[in-house]
């Protein structure tokens, strides 16, 4: 009987700069989850209560720590994916919500579609009385590293993985893209297979530059690779990232496998990420 899980804050930390503040939440956030687990609470659950708190922070390009578009909009991608069935949700250039990541696992759970965008979403999202954000100026504040103040840009895309005690296997990922991106972009985080993926074998959430997490398929290469190359966790994850860095992206993913066994490669010079199995391990890094 063990569990595993695993969240990040996203790649693109810089060095010489300090995520103290970050990697505390993450710590607490990270005890939080292993009380869930180790109390039988589903991978789903876990994975959702971690992302909404991620989003939640202000502290990464997520939930309130979103930056604008071009034109000054929030626009907000999130997914989930349930691996006993390969059951998904997404949400995708929605505007106006509080946790993207929950009204994804409603479009899982409720409705027999994977994706929601645009308009369509956030009619979706009002109908089931999902928190709204109310002023969108006032409410967002654009993730900050370091002291409050100082003015130094935050980074990161958020995600969780987890193994429950029963095997199963589940991922998330919530981000606000791009600051300054064209209206109506869409990255990775919430393409099934790219930026979030869990089936049987494994779960994985991805951070990065989205177009080439796309371009690559990132999140399902890992499974395909663990399935038809029989390679492990640790070389399945590092051989999908080298083939989206070969088209020119960067970034970093998560993964926990079937037998509770965790990987968090990356290519940017840091990761904001925790990870902790039922095994005693437990650990908050941004850097290597």
């Amino acid at each position: 009987m063990n569990w595993a899980l695993a969240l990040h804050g996203g790649a693109g930390a810089m060095a010489r700069e300090s995520y103290e503040r970050e990697e505390m939440h993450m710590r607490a956030l990270l005890d939080d989850g292993v009380e869930m687990l180790s109390r039988g609470k589903n991978a789903v659950e876990v994975v959702t209560e971690m992302v909404a708190a991620l989003e939640a922070s202000g502290f990464h390009v997520a939930g309130k720590g979103a930056g604008p578009n071009a034109i000054g909009e929030y626009e907000l991608d999130a997914a989930i994916m349930d691996g006993r069935a390969r059951a998904a949700g997404a949400v995708a250039a929605l505007q106006g919500f509080i946790s993207p990541i929950r009204i994804a696992r409603a479009v899982m759970e409720d409705t027999p579609h994977v994706m929601l965008v645009g308009n369509g979403a956030a009619a979706f999202a009002r109908a089931r009385e999902f928190p709204e954000v109310g002023d969108p100026v006032a409410y967002y504040t654009p993730a900050r590293s370091g002291l409050p103040g100082e003015g130094k840009t935050g980074v990161g895309t958020v995600g969780c993985v987890a193994r429950d005690l029963l095997g199963n296997l589940a991922a998330a990922t919530s981000t606000g893209g791009i600051k300054g991106k064209l209206p109506g972009r869409v990255g990775d985080s919430p393409v099934i297979g790219a930026g979030c993926w869990a089936d049987k074998r494994v779960a994985i959430s991805c951070t990065g530059l989205g177009e080439f997490f796309i371009r690559a398929n990132v999140a399902a290469d890992v499974s395909a690779r663990m399935a038809y190359a029989r390679q492990t966790l640790e070389q399945a994850t590092r051989g999908a990232l080298d083939d989206m860095v070969k088209l020119g992206g960067d970034g970093g993913l998560i993964a926990v496998d079937a037998e509770c066994n965790i990987a968090t490669p990356f290519t940017s010079p840091g990761m904001k990420r925790a990870w902790a199995t039922g095994t005693g391990i437990k650990e908050v890094k941004t850097f290597r």
